[in-house]
């Protein structure tokens, strides 16, 4: 007599098998266990450090990457040649000519402003030209051409403004002679200073306060030797205004920056 065997509705059917596949146990009252899946995480791959390779080329003006420095130390390349071998005589006339002392201020201030930072102290040797050289080079692939120019010319103005002022005042309360009132002065060394404090804004702090206190040592140094103390003072006023726009000049470098990545995504 044949028997029939009826399948319970709770026992699970019999999964079909694969050939080479061997069957997995699994937990009771469960269907053939399907093999666990165990995430892998990995583990944080370490950090690598670039290390920069120094490029002494980048702090030379170029046409393209420095347009305002490079055009800057072309003109006083030019003016340092004619005081170089004009007649003194004729060379003495333009310094005054773009002196900003007290009468200039008053009657041509934007000329002679701008004029007095057509000449270089010493000529395009002298220390000063080369900071300006080395300092707005830098300065300008930062934060850009305009704004190099705005900060140098910050410094140069307010410096000017603030020790050519008070001789203004102490000639009219008697506390100095009328012959004050056409002290020659002309260079670009305050708004080199400016570049400097500004510039250092924007180094690391390693190089930032090294560098503020070399030039500021020179800049004390040259005040107590007493040579020409109204321009001493002005030296450190530059220096200290172009600490006083580091947020600015820190804003500026951001915006900079990302100018420049959007200009490389965009190739």
């Amino acid at each position: 007599m044949e028997r029939t065997v009826r399948a319970d509705a709770s026992t699970p059917a019999p999964q079909p098998r694969l050939d080479g596949i061997p069957s997995q146990r699994g937990p009771v009252g469960s269907a053939t266990a399907l093999p666990r899946t165990v995430a892998v995480v990995p583990s944080e791959a370490p950090r690598v450090r670039v290390r920069r390779v120094p490029r002494p080329w980048r702090l030379l003006p170029t046409p393209t990457g420095t347009p305002f420095t490079f055009a800057y130390v072309a003109v006083l390349a030019v003016t340092s040649l004619v005081a170089a071998h004009a007649g003194p005589a004729l060379v003495h006339a333009l310094y005054q000519g773009s002196s900003t002392d007290v009468v200039h201020l008053v009657r041509t201030p934007v000329l002679v402003l701008v004029g007095s930072a057509m000449w270089i102290a010493g000529g395009v040797l002298s220390p000063y030209a080369i900071g300006l050289l080395l300092v707005l080079t830098v300065l300008e692939r930062r934060i850009g051409g305009a704004r190099t120019a705005a900060v140098f010319l910050l410094g140069h103005v307010l410096a000017t403004l603030a020790t050519e002022v008070p001789v203004g005042i102490a000639v009219l309360v008697g506390h100095l002679p009328e012959s004050s009132l056409h002290r020659l002065d002309y260079g670009v060394s305050f708004g080199v200073a400016t570049s400097v404090g500004a510039l250092a804004g924007l180094l690391t702090p390693r190089l930032r306060w090294p560098l503020l206190a070399a030039v500021g040592w020179t800049l004390v140094s040259d005040l107590v030797a007493f040579t020409d103390p109204m321009t001493n003072w002005g030296h450190l006023i530059s220096l200290g205004i172009g600490v006083a726009v580091w947020p600015l000049v820190r804003r500026w470098r951001d915006a900079h920056t990302a100018v420049r990545a959007l200009r490389v995504a965009g190739r």
